[in-house]
């Protein structure tokens, strides 16, 4: 999986690019090695949570996105993480299902079909 990280009026350091692979390792396992990963930290000029997490996952097909504000950037990239694991999951069960269903039914299908033969020829 590629991961790519930028910062919107915020400074992206070594030590906050390597926190976000890290944490993201986990996600790049579960997906495809051509699944592109795009996170932007930004800092919001708003008082308060001024940092937010914004990832992008672009899977084959589907686009999972999450956003998170906190007021630290490595806390915002964790809550982010956290958030995209779960629509990861999801969207992998869900696939999984189908593809069962679908199994399903094509066996079900073809063990019909022998039999409506046998009896349209007797």
């Amino acid at each position: 999986m590629q991961i790519d990280v930028k910062g919107r009026n915020l400074q992206v350091t070594d030590e906050i690019r390597e926190y976000a692979e890290k944490r993201f390792a986990k996600i790049a396992k579960q997906v495809s090695e051509l699944a592109e990963l795009r996170l932007e930290v930004a800092d919001e000029n708003v008082p308060g949570d001024a940092i937010a997490a914004d990832v992008v996952l672009r899977l084959k097909g589907t686009e999972l996105r999450a956003k998170e504000v906190s007021k630290d950037p490595k806390h915002a990239i964790n809550l982010v993480a956290d958030n995209l694991e779960r629509q990861v999951k999801r969207h992998r069960e869900k696939r999984r299902a189908r593809r069962e269903s679908r199994a399903v039914a094509d066996a079900l299908r073809t063990a019909d079909a022998p039999l409506e033969e046998a009896s349209e020829s007797a």
